[in-house]
């Protein structure tokens, strides 16, 4: 018998796990004693402030980002492969949107591994709700090109995209280069399309709001190293 792949969501925000998570998630975690986890800091803190009585010290995490190479991860689904269940959890939102540990959940299918998503709060789908665009037709395209060059063509293609398909756009950069997203977008973006800005989700601090880029410009909000999804709509 193999182990259970669980996908466990986190927090969007600090100090929001009692609040916001499910009775659900704190039960698999209660009675699970591996984790593949995107950051180690973070995931550790985030099972401390469940208060489970489970002892850090005693579970057993692997790191799962970016850098880890695939040949390591073939390696953490033998753990599955043994009978063990594993928890996988993102830095933030739910594992294998936009992150990593995608890699694992295709692994785990190929081994006959049985996959179990929990139920927990997703930014992109968050910002979706809030931002009165189509939810019936969406795009979400990550982080657009770092190249200033590449990203205009990227946030023009977009534009035209969400004309053409009657289609929500949706799209997210690191918090540090959010102002510089949001200028390039006013620059680039006719008057009348649609930004919907959805900024620290979950948190005491949050912040959505849509409007045209005409009002954008009257008043922009700044987002530096505010964890931000965008969402672009044009009829």
């Amino acid at each position: 018998m193999t182990g259970t792949l669980f996908l466990i969501p986190t927090p969007l925000a600090a100090d929001t796990a009692q609040s916001i998570l499910s009775p659900q998630i704190k039960d698999i975690i209660l009675n699970t004693n591996y984790f593949f986890v995107e950051n180690l800091r973070t995931s550790r803190r985030f099972i401390s402030e469940l208060k489970l009585g489970k002892k850090i010290e005693e579970l057993n995490f692997y790191l799962l980002d970016k850098e880890t190479p695939e040949s390591e991860i073939e390696i953490y689904i033998r753990i599955l492969e043994n009978g063990n269940n594993v928890g996988l959890m993102s830095e933030a939102g739910c594992p294998g949107i936009a992150d990593p540990g995608s890699i694992a959940i295709k692994m785990a299918h190929k081994k006959g591994i049985k996959v179990v998503p929990l139920a927990g709060p997703s930014s992109i789908f968050m910002a979706l709700m809030a931002s009165g665009f189509n939810g019936q037709s969406f795009t979400f395209s990550g982080y657009l090109p770092i190249d200033k060059i590449e990203r205009v063509k990227a946030i023009k293609q977009l534009e035209k995209e969400a004309s053409a398909k009657n289609q929500t756009q949706i799209f997210m950069e690191t918090p540090f280069r959010n102002n510089q997203i949001m200028q390039d977008l006013l620059l680039n973006c006719q008057g009348e399309t649609l930004i919907s800005i959805a900024c620290d989700i979950s948190s005491p601090d949050e912040f959505i709001k849509t409007q045209s880029v005409d009002k954008w410009r009257k008043s922009v909000p700044d987002l530096h190293k505010k964890p931000t999804i965008f969402c672009l709509y044009r009829k």
